[in-house]
């Protein structure tokens, strides 16, 4: 099972799923409206080891990880810069 990131066609809300692979891409009802009209997004992560001091994988490679402009630096919960 993966975590996959969606949008809603209709309402525009932005959710995450934990779906079998096979399943990413097939239709999905919206938590909100409830309408089967999401589309599956480009999903960003980041990845560091603990005392490597090296930089990380794939969305952001700051100290603190996830988005700078936020208080609490952590993208999805900003809307995803």
């Amino acid at each position: 099972m993966a975590i996959y990131e969606y949008q809603c066609g209709d309402c525009g809300l932005q959710f995450e799923a934990r779906r079998a692979m096979k399943d990413a891409d097939m239709p999905i009802a919206c938590p909100d409206c409830g309408k089967a009209h999401a589309k599956r997004g480009l999903s960003l992560f980041f990845s560091s080891r603990a005392g490597s001091g090296g930089g990380g994988v794939g969305a952001s490679t700051s100290s603190g990880g996830g988005c700078s402009s936020c208080s609490s630096r952590a993208c999805s919960s900003c809307g995803g810069h």
